[in-house]
């Protein structure tokens, strides 16, 4: 699953995405690499308008199980995820393309490559839809962590269609281009390899 992305749009045509949108993230410079437990930008609803704060990708472990945050939900009807899939939980996250690692290591480097997904070879502006909390506990690395709290997010996936799947074939991300509302309905596009 996806564990990389891209947003190196600027905040102004993040904001464009949106009618009303209050912006917390300072200056905001591109991200060629947003990897776990990193500060990206995300939109949440906020009342009357959408704001785009910055969160920590990752959201908490379901208790039983533990380990490392969670980027990717594909389950949501598991009973740790169902409470945060209302309105004021979800979230979208700026984009604008998604790696995934090849099946098969590369003949020549004996390595994986890595595969970039876009909407097209231009890589317009788009979201994923997910869900965020505020995480009380510590992120950040075991010899610096950095104490709560935090305000965390992860990405909802889903079956991939016929680009991801000889890719990855378990899952991929939801990917949201216009939103009008948090509470409708979120049509799903097609990518490109780019």
């Amino acid at each position: 699953m996806c564990n990389l992305y891209s947003i190196t749009t600027n905040q102004a045509a993040i904001a464009g995405l949106f009618r009303r949108l209050n912006r917390y993230v300072g200056n905001l410079p591109p991200m060629p690499g947003v990897f776990p437990d990193y500060p990206a930008p995300v939109i949440r609803n906020a009342g009357e308008a959408e704001e785009m704060v910055l969160m920590r990708w990752g959201m908490p472990p379901p208790p039983r199980t533990g380990g490392p945050p969670v980027t990717n939900i594909r389950n949501t009807s598991a009973p740790h995820w169902r409470m945060w899939l209302k309105p004021e939980s979800r979230c979208l996250v700026p984009a604008n393309s998604f790696a995934e690692y090849a099946p098969e290591p590369n003949p020549v480097t004996k390595k994986k490559d890595v595969v970039w997904f876009a909407l097209n070879e231009s890589r317009p502006l788009f979201c994923f839809a997910g869900i965020w909390t505020t995480f009380k506990g510590d992120r950040g690395t075991k010899s610096k962590p950095i104490p709560g709290p935090h305000l965390v997010y992860g990405f909802l996936t889903t079956s991939p269609n016929a680009v991801v799947a000889p890719i990855h074939p378990k899952a991929m991300l939801i990917r949201l281009w216009v939103v009008a509302c948090f509470r409708r309905k979120w049509p799903v596009l097609k990518l490109t390899v780019a």
